[in-house]
C-alpha cells in the first residue's frame, strides 16, 4: 500500500527555548503538542493517533497519552530510531491513517539535555547498552570517534578535505544569523571551522552539533481533516528507513549510511529524483553526516560531496541544494539527539513559505527530510520523506 498523498503534515510548531533549566521534559512535550495544535487549528480532543520515540519520559508514548490528557487516542508507536526516529514517525503516522487506524496524529519530540551534562550531556531514555557495547566501549569508543572515523576514511578513499566539510558549517552559519532562536546565531568561516580544537581528529569542535534543550511536534493528518482546515497543505508523498549494520564486521563500510537504502524506497515512491527536489533539510550531527547523506541520497556521486557542498553551494540563494535553513543542528539547536523533527518542521516551513524571507526559497513545492540514528557508518537506522506543497 501507498501513502502517496495519503496523509498531510497540517500542523508544525518548534519550542523557542534552547536551555530549559525550569521545565520539565513533560512540560516540553505538552508546549509543543500545544504550539502545534494551534498551528492547525484543532484541539487535543482531535487527536487519536500518538507518536513519540525515547526521548518521552516514564513509559513513553502511555506516560505522555496521560500527561497531556488525550482521551481519544486508539492509536499509538513509540519506535526507536536515534536521530531519524521522527521521520520514521511521518512515515509510520501516514501508514496509520492511510489504513484507517487514526486520522489525526500528533507526533512530539522534547529533552532537556544541557540539564543532563552528568549522563554525557545527553537526556533520553535509553535503558541498557547495545549487545555489542562490551566489546567496543572498552576501547574507549563514543559518538565523536564513531563519525571521526567515518570522515578519516571518506578523506582516504575520496579526497575530501577539512576545508570542504567545514563549507557545510558555513552555510548552516548564514542560515541561523536570521534564526532569532537558534543557538548559535554568529556566521563562521572556513578557517574558524578548521581553527576550532580538534575533537576526534579530523573532525574539529565547529564540525559538531550543537547540545540544546528544546523540542517539536507534527500534527498528520487525513485528507478529509485537511480539507477541513484553513492552512497550507504539506503533502507526505513517500517515505522510506532502513537499518545498517556491520553484522559483527562482515559489511562494514565507514563511507555509506542507510540513505542509501531509504531514499530510493521514498522517492520511488513519491516518483520524483534528487533533481527534482527545491530544499533539503539533511539530519547534521556533525558535518560528515551531511556530506555522507548529500552522496547517499543520489544528489551527487559517492566520492563528488567534499566538492559539492564547496562554495556555499547549500546555502539558500546562492548554491545549488539550499539545505537547513534554520540553521539545523550545527547552529540551531539538537534536543534529546533526535533532533529529526526539526528537519521535518523547517521543511514544512519552507513549503508553505515561512521561512524567514532572507533564507526562503523561491517557489518551493517539493522537499526532502532525511535522518540517520545510531553511529553514521556503522550501526545505524535512515529514513527519508518527501513533501508537496498542495497548490
Amino acid at each position: 500500500m501507498s501513502i502517496k498523498g495519503k496523509a498531510y503534515i497540517m500542523g508544525a510548531f518548534e519550542h523557542p527555548l534552547r536551555d530549559a533549566p525550569d521545565k520539565t521534559t513533560p512540560q516540553l512535550h505538552a508546549e509543543c503538542a500545544r504550539g502545534a495544535l494551534a498551528d492547525a487549528g484543532l484541539t487535543k480532543d482531535d487527536i487519536d493517533g500518538y507518536f513519540c520515540a525515547g526521548d518521552a519520559p516514564g513509559f513513553g508514548a502511555l506516560s505522555m497519552i496521560d500527561y497531556m490528557g488525550l482521551k481519544n487516542v486508539r492509536h499509538l508507536d513509540s519506535t526507536e530510531t536515534g536521530g531519524s526516529s521522527y521521520i520514521v514517525h511521518v512515515g509510520h503516522a501516514a501508514e496509520a491513517i492511510a489504513a484507517g487506524k487514526c486520522s489525526v496524529a500528533l507526533i512530539t519530540l522534547a529533552g532537556r539535555p544541557r540539564q543532563a551534562r552528568g549522563a554525557g550531556g545527553r537526556g533520553g531514555g535509553f535503558g541498557e547498552p547495545a549487545p555489542e557495547a562490551g566489546f567496543e566501549n572498552i576501547y574507549g569508543g563514543s559518538t565523536h570517534n564513531t563519525y571521526g572515523m567515518c570522515a578519516m576514511r571518506h578523506m582516504y578513499e575520496y579526497g575530501t578535505t577539512s576545508e570542504q566539510l567545514a563549507w557545510i558549517k558555513v552555510a548552516a552559519s548564514h542560515h541561523a544569523q536570521w534564526n532569532e532562536h537558534a543557538f548559535l546565531r554568529d556566521v563562521v568561516t572556513v578557517e574558524d571551522v578548521i581553527s576550532s580544537r580538534m575533537i576526534s581528529d579530523p573532525l574539529h569542535l565547529l564540525d559538531c552539533c550543537v547540545v540544546t534543550d528544546g523540542g517539536g511536534a507534527l500534527i498528520v493528518t487525513s485528507p478529509e481533516i485537511a480539507r477541513s482546515l484553513n492552512r497550507p497543505k504539506v503533502r507526505v508523498m513517500g517515505a522510506g528507513e532502513a537499518p545498517k549494520g556491520p553484522r559483527g564486521g562482515l559489511d562494514l563500510d565507514l563511507t555509506h549510511s542507510g540513505a542509501v537504502w531509504s531514499g530510493p524506497k521514498a522517492f520511488g515512491e513519491a516518483g520524483v529524483t534528487p533533481a527534482d527536489i527545491k530544499y533539503a533539510s539533511i539530519y547534521d550531527s556533525f558535518t560528515i553526516t551531511v556530506l555522507m547523506q548529500i552522496e547517499d541520497l543520489g544528489f551527487c556521486a559517492k566520492g563528488e560531496g567534499g566538492r559539492f557542498v564547496s562554495d556555499g553551494n547549500l546555502i539558500s540563494g546562492v548554491g545549488k541544494l539550499p539545505f537547513n535553513t534554520d540553521g539545523g543542528g550545527l547552529c540551531n539547536n539538537h534536543p534529546t539527539n533526535r533532533g529529526g523533527i526539526t528537519k521535518v518542521i523547517e521543511a514544512v516551513r519552507q513549503l508553505r513559505g515561512e521561512a524567514h524571507p532572507k533564507v526562503q526559497v523561491p517557489n518551493c513545492d517539493l522537499a526532502i527530510a532525511h535522518g540517520t540514528g545510531g553511529s553514521l557508518g556503522t550501526r545505524h537506522g535512515s529514513a527519508t520523506v518527501i513533501l508537496e506543497r498542495e497548490a
